[in-house]
Formats: structure tokens, sequence, C-alpha cells
């Protein structure tokens, strides 16, 4: 069984039984400024998702300008706290409706992700580990310094700098953050095990799907996980069905309860249904929601 609604999650998650989710698994917004959807903090920069003039012409991936990393004002230096502050309105649902020893697997990007692990410990969530998705593709926009200063007319220092880049490495991994709401008091994670059904992991399934050609690393905290074409083209960051699939599979069994908060496109939603579990999705955006309805219903 599932069910998935059209609306904030903040506030329909509060609908929601307290501990009747087996696992959490969403990829949230990263805080970053991708889109107006992922600017959380008080956005006081008229530059900020504007467009420049070679962004313009070159139809790059990167279709807006985001912040410099060494900010532009205390305003724009205020972001990760204000990302922070953004992840606590959430995190006491978030803890409350999840049973205890249940686990919740976060895609929280790598420039704010310290800020979510410390909303989450604060919360009262245990920080267990932080899962490497290892892509096989990724965008890679670092500028050479040398064509700057070309522009400048400056062939000095163009050769001087020549071989060094503006930006940053290409992303290859994304970060999965593993928490776990800790199981009573007085008791023992077996106990946990016995009452809830939750608290381990299934080495078993993970050294099967391995069998499977999914391309991971037995056992290990490094996912190698390719995107399919199938897992392109609803969602500005659509993530692979197989790698939402292996994160389910690990950490619950069948017809237990996967709750998204933030399902996009319902790529969490549709791994749950294809392994045999019931789920629970919010959306806030009507396009992505109605794909997320799509994609489901093309499930038998």
């Amino acid at each position: 069984m599932g069910e998935v609604k059209l609306g904030n999650s903040i506030e329909l998650i509060k609908d929601v039984q307290s501990e009747s989710v087996h696992m959490i698994l969403s990829d949230i917004p990263y805080g970053i400024n991708y889109d107006e959807w992922d600017v959380l903090h008080d956005n006081k920069n008229s530059a900020l998702l504007g467009q420049s003039p070679a962004q313009k012409k070159s139809g790059a991936i990167f279709k807006t300008r985001g912040k410099p990393l060494n900010g532009w004002s205390q305003a724009d230096k205020n972001i990760p706290l204000e990302y922070y502050n953004w992840c606590r309105k959430w995190t006491p649902d978030w803890f409350r409706v999840l049973k205890p020893g249940a686990s919740c697997f976060i895609f929280a990007g790598r420039r704010m992700a310290h800020r979510c692990i410390c909303a989450m410990e604060d919360e009262g969530f245990i920080f267990k580990d932080m899962i490497a998705w290892e892509k096989d593709a990724a965008a890679y926009r670092a500028q050479r310094v040398s064509r700057v200063f070309d522009r400048r007319g400056d062939e000095k220092n163009s050769k001087k700098w020549e071989g060094w880049k503006i930006g940053n490495l290409r992303p290859l991994f994304e970060p999965i953050l593993w928490f776990m709401k800790p199981y009573p008091q007085g008791g023992t994670l077996t106990d946990n095990i016995i009452y809830n059904s939750l608290g381990a992991f299934n080495e078993s399934k993970l050294k099967e799907m391995t069998d499977l050609n999914v391309g991971l690393e037995i056992c290990s905290n490094l996912l190698k996980v390719s995107t399919q074409k199938s897992d392109r083209g609803l969602h500005p960051t659509q993530k692979a069905v197989k790698l939402m699939e292996i994160l389910i599979s690990l950490v619950t069994i069948e017809g237990q309860v996967v709750l998204d908060p933030f399902c996009g496109c319902g790529t969490s939603l549709v791994a749950s249904k294809k392994t045999g579990r019931d789920y629970i999705g919010f959306e806030i955006n009507e396009k992505y929601y109605n794909n997320v309805l799509m994609r489901l219903d093309a499930i038998e």
C-alpha cells in the first residue's frame, strides 16, 4: 500500500502517526541555490539565480548563478546557519514518526551535509555513518585561470598560472547520511530487532545485489551505482532507482513503511513499491507530484 500527498511536507508530516514508519529515505534540498526551491535562506542578493553572458551562450548544465564560495555579504555568510535552522523545522517530526531503531538515509549534498548532521544529532538521532555514492558521471565546470588572464590581456600571468583552475574537482561522489533513531534505554539492540524488526542491516541482501552486477563494493560504505537512462529527465536532481532499492533492502523487510518527505519525482517510492514495501511520500511541486503518480501507476 502507498500514499502520496501534494503539499508542504513540514505540515503534512504532522498527520503521520507517531512511531509508525520503519525508514525515512529522502533526497532533501541541499540549500546550495540550485533552483528556486533550493533557496532556503533570506535571499538579499539580486544576482542570485540570474544568468551570466557565458551561461546564456553555452547552454551549460549550471544555467544560473550560485553564490561564490567567499560570499558577497554577511547575509550570504549566514546561509549555512539558515540551512541548519531550516532542517530543525522538520527534524522533530522525523524523529517522532520513526520507530525505535529505524534508519534514516538523507542525501544532503557535500557543502551543507555537516549542518544537516548537526540538526539531526541535536534532535536526538544517532549519526551512524556517511555512505559515499560513487556516480558514473558528473559535470565539471572548473574554469582555467589562464583564460581569465587572457581576457585581461595579461600574458605574463596567463603563462604563470597555466594548468591552474578556479572551482571544484569533479564531484563524482555524493554523501548519503545514515542516521538511526535510538532504541529504548534499558534494552539492547537485539531486543529492539525482536520487537520492532529494526536496527540491523541485511548483509546477505547486500551480497545478493552485488551478484546482480550492481557494481557495489561488497559490504562497504562505498556504493558504486550507475545511473540508467530511465533515471533521468523527470527531475533536475533525480537519483538512480537501483541505488534506492539497495538502501531500502539494506535496513527494512517487505511490508514495512518507507517515508520520503521530499519525494521529488518519486524515485524512493518507486523503489519501495518494486521491493514490496509500503510507502508515504510528500511533494510540494505539482508537476513533480504528477510525475510520481505516473511512475507508480506504471509499476505492475
